[in-house]
């Protein structure tokens, strides 16, 4: 079953697209909680006609979103954590933490835009994937140091 998204969902689509999902999950799920409207042929006519007159606002949208992505290349996130003697993590480094150093620097992306390229378990450099926009994904560098070392450094 055809259906147009009102908003971004994970793992489905994004606002304004058209996507295919079993008709269970439309009708029972998506329609319901006005995520989603069918893809009859007036709606895709509406949509098409939105989507012409939204094309510069987009164009605008995806400059924003590239310049953005040129900006948290040039910064690096440095994580303090707790370490054993090996240099292994107790615990682990989640995308809220990442998120909130992200915010720190002045930069508001949401933890769920965040994806891990490697798998952290050590103190080192490493590169997660930001999604910053529908089309513009970034790998930035995360710099995992000791909570110690940083502590030092401050004072």
């Amino acid at each position: 079953m055809e259906i147009i998204l009102k908003q971004d969902i994970s793992n489905l689509g994004f606002e304004n697209e058209v996507v295919t999902v079993k008709p269970g999950y439309a009708r029972n799920y998506l329609i319901p909680k006005r995520m989603a409207i069918l893809a009859t042929e007036s709606n895709k006519k509406i949509l098409a006609e939105n989507m012409r007159q939204a094309s510069h606002k987009l164009e605008k949208e995806r400059k924003e979103a590239e310049a953005t992505a040129t900006e948290l290349k040039k910064i690096g996130v440095k994580l303090p954590v707790k370490v054993g003697t090996t240099g292994k993590l107790f615990g682990s480094i989640t995308n809220l933490q990442i998120s909130r150093a992200l915010a720190e620097k002045g930069h508001e992306i949401d933890r769920r835009n965040i994806k891990f390229i490697d798998e952290i378990d050590k103190i080192g450099e490493y590169k997660v994937l930001v999604k910053i926009s529908k089309d513009v994904e970034v790998e930035i560098p995360i710099n995992v140091v000791r909570e110690e070392d940083v502590k030092k450094e401050e004072k």
